[in-house]
């Protein structure tokens, strides 16, 4: 082996000597210093806007402890004010880093004129209804959100009354912009200056402005360890019917690549809410979303009663010390108990069942407080706040490491072809092995098709037995699910509410969920969730997966007729490299056409449904609720077949867009690395190629390209 090392790089060196236009030692590395300036250049600009970073969602009620945990991870106590998330109705939140100053910055994504317009009326509806059909939850929704804008006894007031006033002159020209931003370079003054948007005082009524706003990202400097590569972001959902907030809130929650569910510990192992708040999203994070871990976050762990805790607990006087430490024994003992009974509760629920996630699963007791202050007797570890910054950092480097991963091996690629310009060239072997890429290319590609013609086809017999099952158990689970003996006396307001907000209810404290367009989908998904989830895996790969299929497509096969040499094996090392950075991009492109696909069947029930919603939502008199409940079976019973089958297509269009997307991208950009690796000699004309890196590419992969 040594011995032809050697006889290799004698050959190099006399190729060298009779190259005609040699390339000096001194222009490689000035050509390879450009590049990666480029490089890094490029990868500034991707950190500063065009880079996806891991979201992680967060569940939890207003009260237990969100805000204090969040401000605690990123170590600024008070960075967001108590009871701020929650308190907003269905507004959703962010937390990241600020990569671009040392500011604290808050980008207020508001609602247009018109969006505001028409959400003050229906307010204004609920309000003055004064019918037995009134629902108190949307009223006492609407009633805030008016006090907390135009200040105190507003909701008294007429629509007309209101709109002559002042403040409302003021807040139609504050809604001329669709984005507020707040920046500080002082933390206090920052928070001030941001809670009007993201808090509500009750004492105070007046100038909150968080009715008007759509979203909120908070930009947090010095946490590039922490946040570079990540988002932390609330899920309120606290049923507000508001249809633009409802779209904006699903299409965050998928998202999500991990969920964090926020319970105090007094009440984590009894309260259902944020069970019910992850089993009612559990699709859309696991098969029709990105999510691969779920953490139980129980907070508030130092706030405990001593005596009620050891005689509930039944705890031995000789293990609970009598100086300052029996508080802490108190609460590691809890903390304990309430780790193994969250994990036995995972263990038995239907989510467990649903949403695979051995060894993904973790509890953490945390108390945010004692993170700030020593003197409620816990060490900083002991807060298990330093554990969610560790899995924090750690996720984080992981994502640095994969990016600057591919930006090294881009400048390879690049280092390989300048390489091969000192070498001496075969034209007639460059050409034969050209038309041998070629044939590969071509050859990859039929077998690429017969994996998908046959996973088509699977999907398109699951699809047709859940649309027969969906027809012939549509109407009984309508029906099922609007009557009106499940919930009493009441009921009628909830059907409203639910035809209000297009198909799905979910109550202030979510103790009622209601989704008929979920109920309507579930045959038609349940058919097909076997399937998806071997195409589409959540984590790791399956035989059958598209991953699989695309991470073992190449260009370059073992049994090549043509022999090794050194501008081959340049050449060899670009494709390589610039197959294994595209198949980067298309399997993070795959995540999100996944989603798509698998959506497109409750999305195409709730176009199909919608004219109805309108319809039952402005039933009003006696008799309305029947009449709201005969308007929804009717239409589902003339709907079926047509609605059912539509689904179907839809997912199957889709997944054949999606074929013809992976396909097309893997032929074109293959063939121009073919075009590229043939035309390397010619360095005038090389580096006057376009190169692309993986992450330029937008969802659909689309070129966008720096000039070398």
């Amino acid at each position: 082996m040594a011995s032809q090392g050697t006889k290799r790089k004698r050959d190099h060196e006399s190729s060298d000597s009779s190259i005609e236009t040699t390339l000096t030692t001194d222009v490689i590395m000035e050509n390879a210093r450009q590049i990666l300036q480029r490089v890094t250049k490029i990868s500034d600009l991707i950190d500063k806007g065009s880079r996806k970073k891991a979201t992680i969602g967060i569940f939890g009620k207003s009260g237990e402890g969100k805000s204090s945990l969040l401000s605690a991870i990123v170590g600024k106590k008070e960075l967001l004010p108590s009871g701020c998330f929650g308190a907003c109705t269905a507004v959703v939140t962010q937390v990241e880093a600020n990569l671009d100053d040392s500011n604290y910055t808050a980008e207020i994504e508001l609602f247009s004129k018109e969006e505001w317009e028409n959400e003050l009326k229906e307010a204004f509806k609920d309000i003055k209804d004064e019918s037995e059909e009134r629902n108190e939850d949307l009223i006492e929704i609407a009633v805030e959100k008016i006090t907390a804008l135009y200040g105190d006894d507003a909701d008294q007031k007429t629509l007309e009354e209101l709109q002559n006033d002042e403040k409302f002159t003021e807040i139609e020209t504050f809604l001329s912009v669709s984005k507020k931003i707040i920046s500080n370079s002082n933390l206090s003054e920052f928070t001030n200056e941001a809670a009007s948007f993201i808090q509500h005082s009750e004492s105070s009524s007046g100038d909150w402005f968080w009715p008007l706003v759509k979203s909120v990202t908070i930009k947090i400097p010095d946490c590039h360890k922490l946040l570079e590569h990540i988002v932390l972001l609330d899920l309120p959902g606290t049923g507000d019917c508001n249809k633009i907030r409802d779209d904006l809130w699903k299409t965050k929650l998928r998202e999500c690549s991990s969920v964090w569910i926020v319970s105090a510990i007094n009440r984590a192992i009894t309260d259902r809410d944020p069970w019910g708040m992850l089993k009612h999203c559990i699709e859309e994070l696991g098969p029709g979303g990105k999510c691969k871990s779920i953490n139980f976050i129980c907070t508030k762990t130092d706030d405990i009663n001593l005596g009620a805790y050891i005689r509930s607990a039944r705890l031995p006087r000789d293990q609970i010390p009598e100086d300052k430490d029996q508080k802490k024994t108190c609460i590691l003992h809890r903390n304990e108990h309430a780790k193994t009974r969250v994990k036995e509760k995972f263990e038995n629920s239907e989510i467990k069942k649903i949403f695979n996630t051995d060894n993904q699963f973790q509890v953490f007791t945390v108390s945010s407080n004692a993170f700030f202050d020593n003197s409620l007797n816990l060490e900083s570890s002991e807060t298990e706040i330093p554990k969610l910054q560790d899995d924090l950092r750690n996720l984080n480097k992981s994502i640095n490491i994969e990016f600057t991963r591919e930006y090294v091996n881009k400048a390879k690629g690049v280092l390989s072809l300048i390489h091969s310009d000192q070498l001496d060239n075969d034209k007639k072997v460059m050409e034969m092995k050209v038309i041998e890429f070629k044939k590969n290319l071509k050859e990859s590609l039929i077998e690429l098709e017969k994996y998908f013609k046959s996973i088509y086809k699977d999907l398109e017999q699951h699809l047709s037995k859940g649309v027969e099952e969906s027809v012939n158990s549509c109407v009984a689970s309508t029906k099922k699910l609007i009557a009106s003996n499940k919930e009493g006396r009441g009921f009628h307001k909830i059907l409203r509410a639910l035809c209000k907000n297009y198909g799905c209810y979910w109550s202030k404290n979510w103790d009622v969920v209601l989704d008929l367009n979920k109920s309507l989908a579930k045959h038609l998904h349940k058919n097909i969730y076997d399937d998806f989830c071997k195409i589409f895996p959540v984590t790791g790969k399956t035989e059958k997966s598209v991953q699989e299929q695309t991470d073992k497509f190449s260009i370059i096969q073992s049994d090549s007729a043509y022999p090794r040499s050194d501008i081959l094996h340049h050449i060899h090392n670009f494709i390589k490299i610039e197959e294994t950075k595209l198949k980067a991009a298309l399997n993070r492109d795959i995540v999100d056409k996944k989603k798509d696909i698998y959506s497109s069947i409750q999305i195409t029930i709730v176009n199909e449904m919608a004219s109805c919603y309108q319809q039952a939502a402005a039933v009003r008199g006696t008799g309305s609720m029947k009449k709201m409940q005969d308007l929804l079976i009717n239409t589902v019973d003339q709907k079926k077949e047509d609605m059912f089958e539509k689904a179907k297509t839809e997912v199957l269009k889709k997944f054949n867009h999606f074929k013809m997307d992976i396909k097309s991208t893997l032929e074109n950009e293959l063939q121009e690395t073919i075009e590229r690796s043939h035309t390397q000699t010619s360095k005038k004309k090389w580096m006057g190629k376009n190169v692309i890196l993986p992450h330029q590419r937008n969802k659909s992969l689309n070129k966008q390209s720096f000039m070398m």
